[in-house]
């Protein structure tokens, strides 16, 4: 059975935050949305928004689902949410920085290879510079 990973795209302002790996080492430096495993006992729902707390200090509002389960490494798969925020500022508590992209700055950054269909998915829900 493949283990889940959570994710939030999050969308505020007509702009989509972008969140730059700390580690592992194959990875780090990388860009990718917010998220993690989703743990025992946890829905998915429940891992995001826990995950989103830890990671960016935020409280989140999660919406629609954003395609079926996209691939990862072997044995794992991402679910992606769109998601807005309720609650706090943002801050970089496990990654390296945060960035908040609009449409047009979309693929200024070098997105982790499972990442990017994501943000190729969810380009026409940001705004136009």
């Amino acid at each position: 059975m493949e283990k889940i990973v959570v994710a939030a795209a999050i969308i505020d302002g007509g702009r989509l935050l972008a969140a730059q790996r700390a580690g592992p080492p194959a990875m780090a430096g990388g860009w990718e949305f917010p998220g993690g495993k989703v743990d025992p006992g946890e829905t998915d729902h429940e891992a995001l928004i826990r995950e989103c707390q830890e990671e960016l200090g935020v409280g989140i509002k999660v919406g629609e689902r954003v395609g079926g389960d996209w691939p990862l490494t072997p044995g794992y798969v991402m679910r992606v949410w769109l998601a807005s925020l309720i609650s706090g500022i943002p801050h970089p508590h496990e990654h390296l920085a945060l960035r908040w992209l609009g449409r047009d700055e979309l693929f200024d950054i070098a997105w982790l290879p499972a990442d990017l269909p994501v943000a190729k998915a969810v380009r026409h829900l940001i705004a136009e510079g």
